[in-house]
């Protein structure tokens, strides 16, 4: 009896892998899309952050919000068994990002209004 696999068995295997491949994949692309369009709506609200601290001149970043924001992710990516440590990297980067959008709104002439 031989136990070793043949070309048909092969092909219909490798067939099947490339399927499955193909169906994660898609899974995926839509993850990835559904992902982009959720970063955008993060900045929409972050840039009426950014808005909101420029008009009553409060400071573009909030190490405490942000502390709070980290233990909390790191939490969600526990209990999703998510590396908590790369969801922390994950959302310093978006940090990052958002606190260099508030110092650019910050740094925008403002309107002058009458007293």
């Amino acid at each position: 009896m031989n136990d070793q696999p043949t070309a048909e068995g092969t092909l219909a295997d490798d067939d099947r892998a490339r399927e499955q491949l193909r169906a994660l994949r898609g899974s995926i692309d839509n993850l990835d899309a559904a992902l982009v369009h959720l970063l955008a709506e993060r900045f929409k609200c972050t840039q009426q952050v950014g808005e909101l601290k420029a008009a009553h001149n409060l400071p573009p970043a909030d190490p405490a919000r942000e502390a709070d924001q980290i233990a909390r992710l790191r939490r969600l990516a526990a209990d999703a068994r998510l590396d908590p440590a790369f969801a922390e990297k994950f959302l310093n980067f978006i940090i990052d990002e958002v606190v260099r959008h508030h110092r650019a709104i910050a740094a925008r002439p403002r309107p002058v209004t009458p007293s």
